[in-house]
């Protein structure tokens, strides 16, 4: 049996892609408190409980987990706390520094080698190596629930609600923080084509743009990109998580941009 490959829904990935990599997800939790909703990260029963699961179907092939950065949630602490379990490192639990659909991708990649027949160690590469050549930017129509969350700093928060900034943010080191500042959402459209191509160079990409209650700028950015971007970029259009959603607020988009690896890019010398 393969080797069993665990994320949570942070990763946005489709039902159709987990079903058909057989991927397990487990949904990240929101509570509703009247008006005001809050999320919370996977608790290490939770996970144990789950990795368990997954080790009976594998056959003790071992289990792979990807779960969002630890600096925007509990969940890595408690996976690594529930990976503790198990004897002989039959669980891994990857740093990602990531989420959204950038974590997707390095789920699918996994979950592809592991449907090969890939050992642990090859999958846990595999997936390692996609995180590395991943990138993202978050685009908000508003700043408010970030600020509330506290994934932004005082500083960001008060220039962008003072001086009427519509920041775009990318992931460092795990953390939300400022790649540009724009004033208009067209303007904020355009600089993240500008980022993507700059990140592109003149390689293609896997792009995979999520959006919340903004389908039809989503559409237009995603045109945008494909005259802007290389020949052989693929697109992929998913909804964001709603656990995400609350962080975000209604307007945000995220492209996740994946570089393909360089074993598997041509040049004239190779042909």
């Amino acid at each position: 049996m393969p080797v069993r490959i665990v994320t949570d829904s942070s990763a946005c990935l489709p039902d159709s892609i987990i079903e058909d990599l057989d991927i397990t997800v487990i949904d990240l939790h929101m509570m509703n408190r009247g008006d005001d909703r809050s999320t919370s990260g996977l608790s290490s029963l939770e996970l144990v409980a789950c990795y368990a699961r997954q080790l009976e179907r594998g056959g003790d092939e071992g289990v792979l987990a990807l779960h969002l950065s630890k600096e925007l949630s509990s969940t890595w602490s408690n996976a690594v706390a529930a990976a503790a379990v198990f004897d002989d490192d039959m669980v891994r639990v990857i740093d990602t520094n990531c989420i959204g659909m950038g974590l997707g991708a390095a789920a699918m990649a996994a979950a592809t080698m592991a449907q090969n027949g890939a050992t642990l160690e090859d999958c846990y590469n595999a997936a390692v190596s996609t995180l590395e050549r991943s990138r993202m930017w978050l685009y908000v129509h508003r700043i408010d629930e970030l600020r509330k969350s506290g994934r932004l700093s005082a500083t960001t928060s008060l220039m962008s609600t003072a001086l009427a900034m519509r920041p775009i943010m990318h992931l460092k080191d795990g953390r939300l923080d400022v790649a540009a500042k724009t004033r208009t959402p067209s303007k904020a459209l355009a600089k993240i084509v500008e980022l993507v191509g700059a990140y592109a160079d003149t390689n293609p990409l896997f792009i995979a743009i999520q959006q919340h209650e903004a389908r039809e700028t989503a559409k237009h950015l995603q045109l945008q990109l494909e005259e802007a971007l290389p020949d052989g970029t693929t697109f992929m259009a998913v909804d964001m998580d709603p656990v995400l959603a609350v962080h975000s607020g209604p307007g945000a988009i995220a492209v996740s941009a994946v570089q393909a690896d360089e074993s598997e890019l041509s040049t004239d010398e190779d042909e």
